[in-house]
């Protein structure tokens, strides 16, 4: 007989799933656990600490690449004003 470890395992209880939907509905269940939901995709997490991996790793990461290609496109140009104010606003906020 072959035994298998499950992979996820619930902090609140000695509870361990081989599915991690099976541990996020198990939270949700019965320890009525807040799920962190990205806001991307919609993949949902236990703990807002895999979340925010998450979306630094499938988003953020896509989103650099593509802006980085953006940015060859247009190396030759001068900013419009408008790029000139949103650059300020994702460096500065709305603060002006």
């Amino acid at each position: 007989m072959k035994l298998f470890k499950k992979k996820f395992s619930c902090d609140q209880c000695k509870s361990s799933f081989n599915e991690y939907d099976d541990l996020i509905n198990h939270a949700r269940h019965e320890h009525h656990h807040t799920i962190a939901k990205c806001e991307h995709c919609g993949k949902e997490f236990v703990h807002e600490k895999d979340r925010l991996h998450h979306a630094r790793e499938e988003h953020q990461k896509k989103m650099e690449g593509r802006i980085h290609k953006n940015e060859h496109k247009h190396e030759n140009k001068s900013p419009s004003p408008q790029d000139e104010v949103d650059a300020h606003t994702r460096n500065f906020g709305d603060n002006l």
